[in-house]
C-alpha cells in the first residue's frame, strides 16, 4: 500500500469515527442546551472544564510519547515495543492513582476556592471521569503510534455513541447536569476498556519481546513526555481554562454561551482534525527513512486543501451565525458574537490540527512546547484582562489573538524542517481568498432574506455550491482526482 493510500485509508477511518463522534456530540449539545437551559448547561461544562485541567496532571504527555516511540521502533526494533507499552502503562497507573486520590480528598475545597461550593458533587464524580478519560485517550494515542487509525477511530466512535445514549437517558430521567456528566463517564469507560483490550490482544501479544530492554529507553519515554506535557498544558489553558475563568468572573449562562460557540466550532473542525491525526505518523516514518521531499509534498497538499475548505467555512460562519443560533437555540443569543469571533479560530485551529502532531513525529516537540507555553501564558493573561472588562466575547478574542502567534511559529518550524515552497503556497492562498470573496458576496446578499430554517439551509447550500463551482473552475479541485482517491480508499 502506498503512503498516499495509507493516509487516505486512515483519514477516511478517522473521519467516519469523527463524524459519529461529532454527530453524537451535536445531538447531545442540542438536547442538553434545550433541556438544561443556559445556566444548567454552563454549570455542566464549567465542571468539565475544571476536570480537564485536572486531567492534564493525570495524563502528562505519556500517550503521545508512547505513540512517538512505538512509531519509531516499529521501523527499528519491534522487540522493544512490549517493553515500551509496559513502561507506559506503569507510569500512567502511578500518576493516575496519585491525581485521582488527591481529587477525591480535596474536591470540596477545590469547589470552594473556585467560588462555587455546589460544584463539589461534580468534582467528586470527576474522579471517575479522569480515570476513564485517561485510559480512553491513551488507547487512541497508542493506536496512532502503530499507524492503525481504524482502532483509534473505533475507540472515539464508541465513546461518543455510548456517551450520547447514557447522558440523554439520565437527563430525560431527571438527573440533570450531574446525570449528563455520568453519561460522559460511562462513554469514556466503555471506550477505554475496549481500546485497552484491543491494544493487548492485537498488538502487545503480537510482538515477541526482545531479550533485554534497550538501556535508557524507559527514561527517554518519560523524558519526551515532558515537552509534550508542556504543550498539553498550554492546550488545556487555551481550550479549558478560559471556560473556568468565565465561570469565575461571569454567571453560568455566560459559560453556556461560550461553550455552545466552541462546540459548533469543534463540529466544523472535525475533518481537519481527522486529516492531521491520519497524516502525522507518516512524517515520523518519512524522516526515519530520509524521504523529506515526500513529507514536504504531503504537507503542502494537505495544507492547501485544508485552507480551501476552512477559509470559506469560517467566512460562512460569520455571515450565518446570527440566524443559525437564534433559530436553533433561541435562548442562546449571547453565543452569536462569540461564534463570529471564533470563526477566525476555525482557520487557525485547522492549521494547528494539521501541523502540531506532525511536529511531534518530526522530533520538534520541545520547540512546539516552548511556543505553545509562551502563547498560552499570554492567552491566560488576556483572559484575565478581557473577561471582566469585555465579557464572554473577551475570551474568544484572547483565543484568536494568541493562537495566531502560535500558528505562525508552527509554520516556521515546519518550513525549517521541510523547506516548504512558499511561492507556490502563496499563489494557492490567493486563489482560495478570491473564491472565498465571491462565495461571501453570494451568501451576504441572501442572508437578510432568511426567516426560517429551510431558508437558512438554502443560503448555506448556495454558498457551498458557489464554492464548489469556483474550486473546480479554478483547478484547485480536480473531480477525477477526488474520485480516484475515494476509489483507492475503498479498495483497501
Amino acid at each position: 500500500m502506498s503512503t498516499r493510500e495509507h493516509i487516505v485509508r486512515g483519514f477516511k477511518a478517522t473521519l467516519v469515527s469523527r463524524a459519529i463522534y461529532m454527530v453524537s456530540s451535536a445531538v447531545l449539545m442540542f438536547v442538553l442546551a434545550r433541556w438544561l437551559n443556559p445556566d444548567g448547561y454552563g454549570a455542566l461544562y464549567w465542571a468539565i472544564g475544571i476536570l480537564m485541567v485536572v486531567q492534564l496532571f493525570a495524563d502528562l504527555g505519556l500517550g503521545k510519547s508512547t505513540a512517538r516511540y512505538v512509531s519509531e521502533y516499529r521501523e527499528r526494533e519491534e522487540g522493544q515495543i512490549p517493553h515500551l507499552l509496559r513502561s507506559a502503562i506503569t507510569y500512567k497507573v502511578i500518576v493516575l492513582v496519585v491525581v485521582a486520590y488527591a481529587l477525591l480528598l480535596f474536591h470540596e475545597e477545590l469547589a470552594i476556592v473556585l467560588g462555587d461550593p455546589e460544584a463539589a458533587p461534580f468534582l467528586a464524580a470527576g474522579v471517575l471521569f479522569v480515570v476513564a478519560n485517561s485510559f480512553s485517550g491513551f488507547a487512541m494515542m497508542a493506536f496512532q503510534g502503530f499507524n492503525r487509525l481504524g482502532y483509534s477511530a473505533a475507540v472515539q466512535a464508541t465513546s461518543g455513541a455510548v456517551r450520547l445514549v447514557v447522558a440523554v437517558a439520565l437527563v430525560l430521567l431527571g438527573f440533570g447536569a450531574l446525570g449528563a456528566l455520568f453519561g460522559y463517564i460511562v462513554g469514556y469507560a466503555v471506550a477505554g476498556t475496549f481500546g485497552l483490550a484491543v491494544l493487548y490482544w492485537k498488538f502487545y501479544r503480537r510482538y515477541e519481546p526482545a531479550p533485554e530492554y534497550e538501556e535508557g529507553l524507559s527514561r527517554r519515554l518519560a523524558e519526551y513526555s515532558v515537552p509534550l506535557t508542556a504543550t498539553r498544558s498550554a492546550n488545556v489553558i487555551d481550550k479549558r481554562l478560559d471556560i473556568v475563568l468565565i465561570g469565575v468572573f461571569l454567571p453560568s449562562a455566560a459559560v453556556g454561551f461560550y461553550q455552545l460557540g466552541k462546540q459548533i466550532v469543534d463540529f466544523v473542525l472535525a475533518p481537519a482534525e481527522s486529516l492531521g491525526f491520519a497524516i502525522s505518523p507518516n512524517f515520523g516514518e518519512q524522516k526515519a527513512s530520509g524521504r523529506l521531499e515526500q513529507a514536504r509534498r504531503i504537507y503542502e497538499e494537505s495544507l492547501t486543501h485544508t485552507m480551501l475548505v476552512y477559509v470559506p467555512a469560517a467566512t460562512g460562519i460569520v455571515l450565518v451565525a446570527d440566524p443559525f443560533v437564534t433559530m436553533v437555540f433561541p435562548q442562546y443569543e449571547g453565543a452569536v458574537p462569540v461564534l463570529q469571533v471564533l470563526a477566525g479560530f476555525v482557520v487557525l485551529q485547522a492549521i494547528t490540527n494539521l501541523t502540531s502532531d506532525s511536529l511531534d513525529y518530526l522530533g520538534r516537540a520541545r520547540h512546539r512546547a516552548i511556543a505553545k507555553g509562551v502563547t498560552s501564558v499570554a492567552n491566560f493573561g488576556l483572559n484575565l484582562l478581557l473577561i471582566p472588562t469585555v465579557g464572554v466575547v473577551g475570551a474568544a478574542l484572547a483565543t484568536v489573538a494568541t493562537h495566531s502567534v502560535y500558528v505562525a511559529v508552527n509554520l516556521y518550524i515546519v518550513h525549517r524542517e521541510l523547506s516548504l515552497r512558499l511561492g507556490r503556497l502563496a499563489r494557492s492562498m490567493g486563489t482560495i481568498c478570491a473564491i472565498t470573496a465571491v462565495m461571501a458576496v453570494a451568501v451576504w446578499l441572501v442572508t437578510p432574506l432568511v426567516s426560517s430554517l429551510p431558508m437558512l439551509v438554502g443560503a448555506i447550500a448556495l454558498g457551498a455550491t458557489t464554492w464548489a463551482v469556483l474550486a473546480v473552475a479554478s483547478g484547485m479541485v480536480d473531480p477525477r482526482e477526488v474520485r480516484a482517491v475515494v476509489r483507492s480508499g475503498e479498495g483497501h
